[in-house]
């Protein structure tokens, strides 16, 4: 029937774009350099950063999509799911008690104003440093078992996902620079710390809402259709 169809189409985009925004807002390396080029070389020099930061966590996404579509035979036992979430809120809440606590700015040169480099070079340069972080299939992993995105044999609904997350992305790449854009006389460091503060304070409370129905038996993993 076409109208359950179109629902889960819908339904995997709108977790792609949640998956994908929240992959992307931890404020990294990558992030800081992204704020860094907006205030010094211009909004666009910092959107390209974030285009390239996106091209890497899809690659990561499409990644770990394929490897966890490898176990997803062990999801229809209640008892591995169980396991799955208990195990995906406790990844996620210690990514959010670490990005609470961390100081991005500690381990990232500041960038030279003198050369802006072209477009290309930036967004390669932002791929280069984001993909040289492997540890955020792990961040990626927890974040697909909390929404329960990976649908194996679904080619359609796992595109519509995927785009999501390029979309989600996306959109918090467009949103930062303009708003650094628009407030640079008064963004330093500690706005970098600020937004690193409320995006852990989100992945904590998510967390913690996840692994307390889990534990009660309040929320559960769907069982899939295959």
């Amino acid at each position: 029937m076409p109208f359950p169809f179109h629902i889960n189409i819908l339904d995997l985009l709108l977790k792609g774009v949640a998956i994908g925004i929240l992959v992307s807002a931890p404020m990294g390396p990558v992030g800081v350099l992204c704020v860094q080029r907006t205030l010094n070389k211009g909004r666009w020099f910092g959107f390209v950063t974030g285009i390239g930061a996106c091209v890497s966590d899809f690659i990561y996404a499409l990644i770990t999509g394929l490897g966890m579509s490898f176990v997803m035979d062990f999801i229809s036992n209640s008892h591995y799911r169980y396991i799955l979430q208990i195990s995906a809120s406790i990844v996620l809440m210690i990514f959010g008690i670490y990005s609470f606590r961390s100081n991005p700015m500690k381990k990232v040169h500041v960038s030279n104003r003198g050369t802006k480099g072209s477009l290309i070079h930036n967004c390669i340069t932002a791929f280069l440093v984001t993909f040289s972080n492997p540890l955020i299939i792990m961040l990626m992993m927890g974040l697909f078992a909390q929404f329960a995105f990976i649908i194996p044999n679904h080619p359609a609904e796992m595109c519509a996902g995927y785009i999501g997350i390029i979309g989600g992305a996306m959109l918090w790449w467009y949103g930062l620079t303009w708003l650094v854009d628009k407030i640079r006389a008064v963004f330093d460091t500690n706005g970098i710390q600020i937004i690193n503060k409320v995006v852990g304070s989100i992945v904590i409370v998510m967390s913690i809402i996840v692994l307390i129905g889990t534990v009660f038996n309040l929320y559960t993993l769907p069982t899939i259709n295959y």
